[in-house]
């Protein structure tokens, strides 16, 4: 490995673990500071849904527009927030099986509901893992694609160095400068 190539490899791993950090904070700590986190007089409000698609069907079919903008931004966000994680995981393992990725994407997903429910942080939503997992999915499609597209291994290294590179200011800003109080 050459100089080039082990300053994009730290510059990566220091990407994903802003990515890892912003994560915590949104799923975690958003609703919550820390100190209230370990708080025994805080108030526990557990909200869990076993049900698939129940979140998502009463979304869809509510006659509120206020409900239906809250609802694009849930399943939208749950969506998008994974992207990013299928497709480091794609290049950064050496194991690119899509299904291994995937059930990764799936234990981080239930491990966080899981959290969320314990502590009483948000809702625990069968429906947020189903929408992770396919936000991870697209991620891992994603490298895919671009593996097709470019064939290279080390030219798909580039194209999400860059990638990673564009979106890293917003990811530093949003980790850094906005509080998530959703």
């Amino acid at each position: 490995m050459n100089k080039r190539e082990r300053i994009e490899t730290a510059f990566l791993y220091g990407v994903f673990i802003c990515y890892i950090l912003f994560l915590i904070k949104l799923l975690l700590l958003s609703r919550i500071s820390l100190l209230d986190l370990f708080n025994g007089q805080r108030a526990l409000d557990r909200s869990i849904n076993l049900i698939p698609f129940y979140s998502i069907k009463g979304y869809i079919f509510s006659s509120s527009a206020t409900i239906k903008k809250f609802a694009f931004g849930n399943v939208a966000g749950n969506i998008v927030i994974f992207i990013p994680l299928g497709t480091y995981l794609s290049l950064f393992k050496n194991n690119k099986r899509v299904i291994t990725n995937l059930l990764f994407i799936f234990i981080v997903s239930l491990f966080i509901e899981i959290i969320q429910g314990f502590l009483g942080i948000g809702a625990s939503d069968i429906d947020d893992i189903i929408l992770n997992c396919l936000g991870g999915l697209v991620g891992i499609l994603g490298y895919k694609f671009l593996l097709f597209i470019l064939r290279d291994e080390k030219k798909v290294r580039v194209a999400i160095t860059i990638l990673s590179a564009i979106g890293l200011p917003v990811l530093l800003y949003l980790l850094f400068m906005v509080r998530l109080r959703l």
